[in-house]
């Protein structure tokens, strides 16, 4: 089988998913790994696609949407119809790359909230498609960012967690209604 999962990129007005936020208990759960790849997991793929094209996002792990499973979906060009979505199911870092890049990251789980994260350049993952086929990838640039990005979340870490200036991050969680409390910093 070589076709990969159809959804059309567009807005829901009522995705088939709710997001979790910063603070929620599924969040900081870590996530299992998926032992069998079949139909129900392809459709919480095609879900999570739809919820993640709702709220203009590029990526989504399934423990955003309180399922504690190892799958995410990636899409860094969600305005480019032609261009299908990744669909990794337990993934795994073989290689980070040792030089690091600082970018702004934001996340659905945190509305509004956006800091400096660093993270490698450059990875190489492993992982299953939607069809149970293993896969290697070479990434650099947003792609290998977002993975890393989300794979954090498949072990219980949020982005803020990543983000060294206190003071800023305390400001600005309060100003959007999340708490202090729920971050734990990773040195």
């Amino acid at each position: 089988m070589t076709a990969t999962l159809t959804v059309e990129k567009q807005k829901l007005d009522q995705p088939p998913l709710q997001i979790h936020y910063l603070g929620d208990k599924a969040l900081r759960q870590p996530a299992k790994r998926v032992t069998k790849i079949d139909a129900s997991i392809r459709a919480l793929a095609k879900e999570m696609l739809q919820t993640m094209y709702s709220s203009n996002g590029i990526g989504l792990a399934a423990p955003q949407v309180g399922i504690h499973k190892q799958l995410l979906v990636v899409d860094c060009e969600p305005d480019k119809p032609e261009n299908p979505p990744y669909i990794l199911i337990n993934p795994q870092i073989l290689r980070a790359s040792q030089s690091t890049c600082v970018v702004e990251e934001g996340c659905l789980s945190i509305p509004n909230i956006y800091f400096e994260v660093t993270r490698p350049e450059a990875i190489e993952v492993s992982y299953k498609d939607e069809w149970g086929r293993p896969q290697r990838r070479q990434c650099d640039g947003l792609l290998a960012r977002v993975i890393l990005h989300e794979i954090d979340h498949l072990n219980g870490v949020v982005f803020v967690d990543r983000v060294n200036n206190n003071l800023a991050l305390a400001e600005s969680l309060k100003k959007e209604g999340f708490s202090l409390q729920a971050v734990k910093p990773i040195r």
